[in-house]
């Protein structure tokens, strides 16, 4: 079984993928909506938290844990590894197909701020962004559009415009989806956004790395939606952000 973890609904971006190049798993995937957004929590609460869900999806018996939370990963993944036997795959803003992608010399990273805080984000800057001009921007409503549901309309587009105009100004030609919620909003980025900006997406990588793990396949593969939140409510959002994913939603109690 693969374990999937997250925040909040974002994580589905992540989920959709693993789905797509593994359909024979099963797939147990957590949303901790009663902690959501993790981006904006201290470091320490944010590892709490992930070694809570982590510890129960071992019991559900995963074989490997996916951190789909930029957030989560950057705060937490290498004390994860350290600390399990079982592998974890994690997320990390794509700096380096950005920076090989650029054409104007100036990338845009959007991401929350704990990822953008993280020495891990500072570290692939300065490994693969030298010659380049990186320009951040934490965009805590982008999360909250997603997790109502909203994906367009006046209220996107007028975050959108407030968390690129910096970058757009700076000319920048590529932009990093440095969250697990983002690429849901990507259509109306790249409607609202001039053509030529190109947009770096990690939920794909992810899959693929997750692919290279040696899983038991199952009879029957299902999908487990589990949710510190309301269930009825995540149901919902999971038909709005991947229709094509059918899977149960069931209350998680943890402390």
């Amino acid at each position: 079984m693969i374990g999937v973890l997250d925040s909040g609904v974002g994580g589905f971006s992540v989920l959709r993928e693993i789905h797509a190049h593994l359909p024979d798993q099963d797939i147990t995937y957590i949303g901790d909506n009663a902690w959501c957004p993790y981006g904006n929590k201290s470091y320490p609460e944010i590892r709490e938290r992930t070694f809570a869900l982590s510890d129960f999806l071992i019991e559900q018996g995963a074989e490997v844990i996916v951190i789909a939370c930029n957030s989560a990963t950057i705060v937490a993944i290498e004390a994860l590894r350290s600390h399990y036997l079982l592998p974890f795959i994690g997320m990390e803003p794509g700096v380096k197909p950005a920076a090989a992608l650029t054409k104007t010399g100036t990338i845009g990273v959007l991401a929350t701020e704990a990822s953008l805080r993280g020495d891990k984000f500072h570290h692939l800057v300065a490994r693969h962004a030298q010659n380049i001009r990186v320009i951040t921007q934490p965009c805590p409503k982008f999360v909250e559009l997603v997790e109502h549901g909203i994906l367009k309309g006046p209220e996107v587009d007028a975050a959108i415009d407030e968390y690129t105009a910096n970058m757009l100004a700076a000319d920048a030609d590529v932009l990093i989806l440095g969250c697990t919620h983002y690429p849901f909003l990507r259509p109306a980025l790249e409607t609202r956004l001039p053509d030529h900006i190109r947009f770096i997406d990690t939920g794909d990588a992810i899959a693929r790395r997750t692919e290279q793990h040696s899983l038991t396949p199952s009879d029957k593969p299902s999908i487990k939606i589990l949710t510190t939140g309301i269930p009825e409510k995540i149901a919902s959002l999971l038909q709005t952000l991947t229709p094509k994913i059918e899977a149960t939603c069931t209350p998680l109690f943890l402390p």
